[in-house]
């Protein structure tokens, strides 16, 4: 089995910490290490070092050599510059098929997300790897915790065998109302963004689905080979698509695992606010602090810390910049990047 780590996002949500120049999954965000170290060792029971790949952009490779050494430099896979999942998965598609037989199972995972349960997350990857060798598209499906409107869900069928269910359809973001009648029904499972099948099976999706992204990246892959310079050229024709619409969404050889192993695509401050470790108030200083008449407040701070009169606030402190919001307005993070790049701050990003 071998995994492709995705690291090529800027984690604008996480502003002001994460930055262009050092995006979110670089960012010791929940202890001392960096997320993407993080999910490269969660893999190292099951996955050998040399058969874990990372692609990401060019302007991250010094930080990907930086954070993964025990990682062959080889086993960096570069684009140009973002353009969503679907293009670095064919690029790393055709990368790949040159060096591994066809029937390998490739398991496909984000670089920062939080799995709290290690054990039951490699236990479902063996599932994965057997199932994918049948020629199916493998998704894993979150068990709700709550009715999410943050995520994207995978309404599942009939049990095909233990543990693995078809896929009916999938859904985008629900609002409040839906996403609760989907937790009624009990089919529905949050869209973890993380997959499973071999070599073979995604290259006949892509030649099905989205051909011109898989004649895309063998053209690409042939121009680094000889040196022609044509790469970034060819690579920003590629179709800005999710893999989850390019593929997911048409398929028809698509199943879903149900886990819930305590899984957070920590997509918001709200939601590492919510994994941080609280005091008898639900206050969380990451530097130290304290708090009078304070409560549910998240501090993600470099120095100590004092709150007086405050509740349910994200205080986060960046190289350059601070954000202070109430935890429910983090989602809006993404706005104030959107309104920086078009004002004369643009540095601050």
């Amino acid at each position: 089995m071998i995994a492709l780590i995705m690291a090529g996002g800027v984690g604008a949500r996480f502003w002001p910490a994460s930055t262009r120049s050092f995006p979110k999954q670089f960012l010791p965000i929940l202890g001392d290490k960096s997320m993407i170290q993080v999910t490269f060792e969660r893999l190292l029971p099951l996955i050998k070092a040399e058969d874990i790949y990372v692609v990401t952009t060019a302007d991250q490779v010094h930080l990907v050599r930086e954070h993964l050494k025990q990682m062959p430099q080889e086993n960096i896979i570069v684009e140009p510059a973002g353009m969503n999942t679907a293009p670095c998965l064919a690029l790393s598609l055709v990368y790949l098929e040159r060096r591994y037989p066809v029937d390998t199972p490739m398991l496909v995972l984000p670089a920062d997300h939080y799995i709290r349960d290690t054990e039951s997350f490699l236990q479902s990857l063996k599932v994965a790897a057997r199932v994918a060798g049948q020629g199916l598209l493998v998704t894993f499906g979150i068990k709700p915790s709550y009715p999410a409107t943050g995520y994207g869900y995978i309404q599942a069928g009939e049990e095909l065998e233990p543990g693995v269910q078809e896929v009916l359809k999938f859904k985008e973001k629900p609002k409040l109302q839906t996403a609760i009648s989907f937790l009624k029904k009990g089919n529905f499972y949050w869209n973890s963004g993380m997959f499973c099948w071999t070599l073979e099976t995604l290259k006949q999706a892509f030649a099905s689905c989205l051909p011109e992204a898989l004649s895309l990246a063998e053209k690409i892959t042939e121009a680094r080979e000889t040196g022609d310079g044509s790469e970034d050229e060819l690579y920003y024709q590629m179709p800005r698509m999710p893999i989850d619409i390019a593929i997911m969404e048409k398929a028809a050889n698509r199943v879903v695992i149900p886990v819930d192993y305590g899984w957070s695509d920590v997509g918001s401050w709200e939601a590492l606010a919510n994994l941080a470790e609280k005091d008898e108030h639900g206050n969380s200083f990451k530097s130290g602090g304290m708090a009078l008449n304070s409560k549910s407040n998240y501090v993600h701070t470099s120095k100590f810390t004092a709150l007086i009169d405050m509740e349910g606030l994200c205080i986060i402190e960046g190289k350059d910049a601070f954000l202070i919001c109430p935890k429910q307005s983090s989602e809006s993070v993404k706005k104030i990047v959107d309104l920086l790049k078009e004002s004369e701050h643009k540095e601050l990003l």
